[in-house]
């Protein structure tokens, strides 16, 4: 039976009325699961967040910087916020704030111990995903990269990770915290860095020492379509996991790399995701699956449903439940289905050429420094 993690009590943090990081698309995505019937008691593991341990947050982040966090989480001014990229327009304090993210990572490593004991193949954090975050700095709307600590449980305990991250922004902190070690593979397919935030996830950054080849990063330009993410799943993503054949298989599963998200200017549909989530889940490898970034609330609520339900061996009809449609509708979001429409416009010739010489440069770099296992 598989493991979801109930984020409707993440529901009362809120970064600000004109932050793009919504909290109520967690509640969103978990309604419209339930609305098709796939949170059930009895059909479905239910993880309920507790906030991470000092021991555990320590994993991956300085004592320093998680004390600054505690204090500012009354949603006032300390001193040295700023010191910590904290209290910016990105990275705002607010009520709560190191509960929000204490919270989302201590959910985030409950998925890895639920999979670990075998209590569960497959455990989903919807709120999950915060991948930029650092040892001493927030970044990118992440206070706690509960990414980097739920791997570094896999890792403690002896498991050979493969991270897949397809969310538009590259994932800098958990490549960060690997960077060095050949026991976790990071894929990061996102946006090129010159176009979009974190400036960074380049195709020359491979790894150092023992890590090197085992940072791999699929930077992709602006416009790209279907027809250059089949491309990078085909010819980089699954070679490459064929080839390290991980113990534990962990993603991020953003969805601002989809059609009409508010922040990126990527272009994969929701067909083309959840085509991903199913060849993923047709691995059967032991599976912690985390949200992420996602600004479009609609696209967000149906990917993670999507997702969710392939990950249950569950093809969902494109009708939308009508209570659901409701609901949403409170919040300004309206969707005509779960997948809309087919999207089969090419990608331009420039985004094209672009992928032509990254792939080249994966192939003659990257693969011949890891060894089939």
């Amino acid at each position: 039976m598989n493991c979801l993690v109930d984020p409707r009590s993440f529901l009362r943090f809120d970064f600000g009325a004109y932050h793009p990081f919504k909290t109520y698309r967690l509640g969103l995505a978990y309604a419209l699961i339930d609305a098709y019937g796939l949170a059930e008691e009895g059909a479905t593991c239910t993880l309920l967040p507790r906030m991470a341990t000092d021991a555990e947050l320590q994993a991956f982040h300085l004592p320093a910087y998680l004390e600054i966090l505690r204090l500012a989480d009354s949603g006032m001014f300390v001193p040295n916020l700023f010191a910590h990229n904290l209290g910016t327009g990105d990275n705002p304090v607010f009520p709560g704030v190191y509960e929000w993210a204490a919270s989302v990572a201590g959910a985030s490593i409950d998925c890895a111990k639920a999979v670990l004991e075998g209590r569960a193949p497959i455990a989903f954090n919807l709120a999950g995903g915060l991948h930029h975050a650092m040892p001493a700095h927030a970044a990118g709307f992440c206070h706690i990269n509960d990414v980097a600590l739920a791997v570094a449980a896999l890792v403690l305990a002896g498991k050979r990770v493969a991270y897949l991250d397809i969310d538009a922004h590259h994932g800098d902190g958990v490549q960060h915290a690997f960077y060095k070690t050949d026991r976790v593979l990071t894929i990061s397919v996102h946006q090129d860095g010159h176009t979009i935030f974190p400036g960074t996830g380049f195709v020359g950054e491979i790894g150092l020492e023992a890590g090197r080849g085992y940072a791999v990063n699929v930077p992709l330009a602006p416009g790209a379509r279907d027809d250059v993410f089949e491309r990078v799943f085909d010819e980089v993503v699954f070679p490459l996991l064929d080839r390290y054949g991980p113990d534990v298989l962990v993603t991020q599963l953003g969805a601002d790399a989809l059609l009409g998200d508010r922040v990126a200017a990527l272009g994969m549909s929701l067909s083309c995701f959840e085509r991903y989530v199913t060849r993923l889940a047709s691995l059967d490898l032991p599976w912690v699956a985390l949200g992420g970034g996602g600004y479009d609330v609609g696209n967000v609520t149906r990917a993670w449903t999507l997702a969710w339900a392939r990950m249950n061996g569950v093809a969902l009809p494109d009708e939308i439940p009508t209570a659901w449609q409701t609901q949403a509708a409170t919040f300004g979001v309206v969707v005509p289905s779960l997948r809309g429409p087919a999207l089969d416009e090419p990608s331009p010739v420039r985004v094209l050429a672009a992928l032509d010489n990254t792939l080249a440069s994966l192939k003659e770099h990257v693969f011949p420094l890891v060894p089939r296992a």
